[in-house]
């Protein structure tokens, strides 16, 4: 069965591996799974990443959790495949008034809102992280 939706897939696995107080969470691997990964790394949401090389790549997430409790609060996925939502570079969304990071897919790679904006770019946004 073919996937609609990979980032969205992704984003409810992180967020049920996390409810049930799991240490990882492996999911099929793509390209842009293993960039808002390693951006997740980058920001300290997430310990560790690895990716196996077989016929079909997985990737496993090391989860954070502080205190007994997850370090990701909001994983909330904002433009999907039936409603893309593009921003320039002034009206990116910040997330929790700059505590949370946006996660946006620019013609230089995927970048947090942040460093989007200093970059003067803008992009599609695909998902909000707190």
């Amino acid at each position: 069965m073919s996937m609609s939706d990979p980032i969205a897939d992704m984003l409810t696995r992180i967020r049920n591996a996390q409810a049930c107080n799991f240490k990882q969470v492996t999911m099929p691997a793509s390209k842009i799974k293993v960039a808002i990964a390693k951006l997740l790394q980058e920001e300290g949401y997430i310990t560790g990443l690895s990716t196996t090389d077989e016929v079909k790549s997985m990737l496993t997430i090391d989860l954070k959790y502080y205190e007994g409790k997850p370090v990701i609060s909001l994983l909330k996925r904002f433009s999907r495949p039936g409603l893309r939502i593009y921003k320039k570079q002034g009206d990116l969304p910040q997330v929790l008034g700059g505590l949370g990071i946006a996660v946006i897919s620019t013609s230089k790679g995927i970048m947090t809102d942040l460093k989007a904006r200093n970059l003067n770019q803008g992009g599609e946004v695909l998902c909000l992280i707190a």
